[in-house]
C-alpha cells in the first residue's frame, strides 16, 4: 500500500499557489469541513486537503484528513471539470457520522456550483 492513494479522475493540489488560488473562489461551509473552490483551466478536476493545528494534536488531524479523504472518493463523480477545490477540515469532522460527512460534501459542491439567484429591484 503507498502512502498517497490516487481517486480516479481528480488531480491533487500540491502546490500553495493552487489552494491560495482556490481561496479567492467560492465558499460553501459545514459543521465538519469548510470548501473552497475555483474555475480553473485543467481540464480534471482539482482537489486538496488542509486541516489546520487549531483542529488538535496530529493524530487527531490525520483521521480527520482521512475521513475528508475517503468522503472526497465517495463523491468524485460530483466534482465538474476545470474546477479545483479545497476541503478546510474542522475537529467536528471526527465525531460527525461518515454518512453525513458525504452527504454535507455532496451538498456543498452542489452550492458552490448553484447558480447566483437575482433579486428583483425595487423601484
Amino acid at each position: 500500500m503507498t502512502a498517497t492513494t490516487a481517486t480516479p479522475g481528480l488531480r491533487r493540489l500540491t502546490k500553495r499557489a493552487q489552494y491560495l488560488n482556490a481561496a479567492r473562489g467560492l465558499r460553501a461551509g459545514r459543521p465538519g469541513f469548510s470548501l473552497q473552490a475555483i474555475a480553473v483551466g485543467d481540464g480534471s478536476p482539482g482537489v486538496g486537503l488542509t486541516v489546520t493545528k487549531k483542529s488538535g494534536n496530529s493524530p487527531e488531524r490525520n483521521r480527520i484528513k482521512r475521513r475528508l479523504r475517503a468522503a472526497l472518493r465517495a463523491c468524485a463523480d460530483d466534482f465538474q471539470p476545470r474546477h479545483d477545490y479545497v476541503l478546510v477540515g474542522r475537529r467536528d469532522a471526527l465525531t460527525l457520522p461518515f454518512s453525513r460527512v458525504v452527504s454535507d460534501l455532496a451538498s456543498a459542491i452542489a452550492k458552490v456550483h448553484a447558480k447566483p439567484r437575482v433579486t428583483p429591484e425595487i423601484q
